[in-house]
């Protein structure tokens, strides 16, 4: 007996062993692959959100332009213009025009039938009314989406509003924030559409896997089946099991080497704000019209006792983190002010922009540090540009209140790197900004087949209409230039002008761009003078 016990726990305990490897890489697999999925919903979710505002807004913009035409109503010349929209206007199937309470003429011709003016299903924030099902008496009998505003509607097919490009089992569906369904792409499953009309928020679904998107306007609703979850999962556990045990052990001695390796340069990242170890490079900003140097962005680099460099990517985390970026913002702005005081002084165009933290955002600190050493230098404030990422604008309410002072202060105020977070467009709608970034990876995408090429002009756009305007990071080739100054972007940077420099040479290349290009710019100001020559 004492045999066959030993013989059973060893068995017990060997299965046991086996199994807990195999089961924690399932549990890890099972998760990748759900949040890889919700993650590609929620993206999905977010494009459609994007394509319905687009849709509106076209055809809000065509009912704009109608109701501030003074030509005579349905005369041919209106009814031309009508047409002309419909053409023009990607999501417009048919624009009328309502006098007296009925449809008096559309972009087919004059009405003789006896139409009344739409009652709208719901109402937008711009005043526009929403009536669904609406069946032209010209056309295919196809149900409609009428947008009216004034004394025209516009007349959409709602597929225009779920226009997306997505996998063939993803259904999409778009909705009014009271649960109006708008659109839908395909047929969604009804009981779960239902569901998510009256709470988008609402528990997970035992059949299908969905992400919602909405704002004060649209609710997007994205949804795939639970099938294309399994089929990733099981695709993933078969790569996984072999490496089950070796990627634990793999991964725990991994941790522990980087727990280390990151505690140690905690302590010596502490050390370089004490010894102020750190210097600046300045990446010049060129004028893209003209070709002069406006300015440059400041970038803040470490230099070790043993002259090796510690990538910015890496420190500056770490000091968020440990609470040093306080610390190395200050050395930050007394460095500008000590390597630029004599070249702002000496010519006022020029600029530094400065990057916050998102704590420094948040807390308006380094606006006072600013302010308190700028004092008696001679500096304008209007010279030190302030430039902050989506990740400084968790807290809306207090990153407002700082960027508010910051303007009222003088300084101009930028968004770095727009377009990489999805949350992007809020903050252009609800922060007190003066510019827009673009970022590198939008740049790169220019003149490529890139599915990020055709965002580039929609961020141009979107900046030019909120009155921003824009500065293009990581220029490198001559034909993103060309496509940029063709787009009337105002501000670039990059290695095609130069890559970040020491201040003496910064100094240097400002001087030399001036004298180069300094002609065009006189011309571009005063248009005039090369006929009075």
């Amino acid at each position: 007996m004492n045999r066959a016990r030993i013989i059973l726990a060893t068995v017990l305990f060997a299965l046991l062993g086996a199994f807990l490897p195999i089961a924690t890489v399932a549990y890890f697999t099972w998760a990748r692959a759900t949040e890889a999925e919700q993650d590609r919903l929620q993206l999905t979710a977010e494009r459609t959100l994007l394509r319905a505002h687009r849709a509106y807004e076209t055809g809000l913009l065509a009912l704009r332009r109608l109701n501030q035409s003074h030509l005579e109503p349905c005369s041919a010349d209106h009814l031309q213009l009508m047409r002309s929209l419909v053409l023009s206007t990607h999501s417009a199937e048919q624009v009328g025009y309502f006098e007296d309470g009925r449809l008096r003429c559309t972009s087919w011709g004059m009405m003789d039938k006896q139409v009344p003016t739409p009652i709208p299903d719901h109402i937008t924030a711009d005043g526009a009314g929403i009536t669904l099902g609406v069946r032209p008496q010209a056309g295919d009998g196809t149900a409609l989406l009428a947008v009216y505003l004034d004394r025209y509607d516009i007349l959409m097919d709602p597929a225009r509003f779920v226009d997306v490009i997505t996998d063939p089992n993803v259904r999409l569906a778009v909705a009014s924030p009271d649960g109006r369904l708008m659109a839908q792409q395909d047929i969604l499953d009804q009981q779960l559409l239902q569901r998510l009309l009256r709470d988008p928020h609402s528990g997970m679904d035992s059949n299908t896997l969905y992400a919602t998107a909405q704002d004060q306007e649209w609710l997007a609703i994205a949804t795939a089946p639970r099938t294309d979850l399994m089929a990733s999962f099981r695709k993933q556990f078969r790569q996984f099991i072999p490496l089950g045990v070796l990627g634990a052990l793999a991964a725990i001695a991994l941790v522990v080497w980087l727990s280390r390796r990151r505690l140690s340069m905690k302590a010596e990242l502490a050390t370089a704000v004490r010894r102020r170890e750190f210097f600046m490079h300045y990446q010049p900003i060129i004028e893209l019209d003209t070709g002069i140097c406006v300015g440059a962005e400041a970038l803040v680099r470490w230099s070790r006792p043993d002259g090796s460099q510690v990538r910015p990517d890496l420190f500056i985390p770490l000091a968020e983190e440990h609470g040093l970026i306080e610390a190395l913002t200050d050395q930050v702005i007394e460095l500008v002010i000590a390597d630029m005081r004599a070249l702002l002084v000496q010519d006022r165009s020029v600029h530094i922009a400065i990057n916050l933290s998102a704590g420094d955002v948040s807390s308006g600190r380094a606006l006072k540090v600013l302010s308190a050493r700028l004092a008696g230098t001679g500096i304008h404030p209007q010279q030190i540009w302030l430039e902050a990422t989506e990740r400084g604008f968790i807290d809306v309410q207090r990153a407002r209140s700082t960027l508010a002072l910051a303007r009222r202060a003088g300084h101009c105020v930028a968004i770095d790197d727009f377009g990489v977070g999805y949350s992007s467009l809020q903050y252009l709608q609800q922060l007190p900004l003066d510019a827009l970034k673009i970022d590198k990876s939008f740049i790169d995408a220019i003149g490529t087949d890139s599915a990020t090429s055709p965002v580039t002009s929609h961020i141009i756009d979107m900046a030019k209409t909120l009155g921003l305007f824009t500065v293009a990071e990581g220029i490198e080739t001559p034909t993103q230039l060309a496509y940029l100054q063709a787009r009337q972007v105002e501000f670039g940077q990059g290695w095609l002008f130069s890559r970040p420099l020491l201040p003496e040479a910064f100094v240097a290349f400002h001087h030399q761009r001036l004298q180069q290009y300094g002609k065009a710019r006189e011309d571009m100001q005063n248009p005039n003078a090369v006929v009075e020559d």
